[in-house]
């Protein structure tokens, strides 16, 4: 008996790699007949101090969020997927994909695009992929 996913959460940000792993979950979900959850974290740090200087920066990335979503929710159904939930959160991506969405949403599977921050921020503070990897309790699909 093959395994199924029911519940895959595809992290997406709008770079290539999470356009790359957006399309492979696609497969995924339809091949598994699985509900996909389009999860899009705002990293409130990247904006928490300049905040003080321009009040709009949250405003502005909540509708960032809200239009990439938008346009995710239309390929996934363009594509033939019908389960769909969309899900923004705030805060560190590297740790609420994995601590917070996929146990809200009893995820079996995370999937990940392998880059997205430059290889100087991942130096820094590690890549979300790597985090996800290794915080989460389900399987987690690295697409390069």
């Amino acid at each position: 008996m093959d395994f199924e996913y029911k519940n895959i959460v595809v992290a997406v940000d709008g770079s290539e790699a999470s356009e790359k792993a957006f399309k492979k979950s696609l497969d995924i979900a339809k091949r598994n007949d699985a509900r996909l959850i389009l999860a899009h974290v705002v990293d409130s740090r990247t904006f928490a101090t300049a905040e003080a200087y321009d009040r709009t920066l949250a405003e502005r990335a909540e509708e960032y969020a809200r239009e990439l979503l938008d346009s995710y929710v239309k390929n996934a159904k363009n594509a033939g997927i019908t389960n769909l939930v969309r899900c923004v959160e705030y805060g560190s991506p590297k740790v609420k994909i994995a601590k917070d969405i996929a146990i809200d949403f009893n995820a079996d599977l995370i999937i990940c695009g392998a880059t997205g921050m430059s290889a100087v921020e991942r130096f820094l503070i590690g890549s979300v992929s790597e985090s996800i990897t290794r915080y989460a309790n389900c399987d987690v699909l690295v697409i390069r």
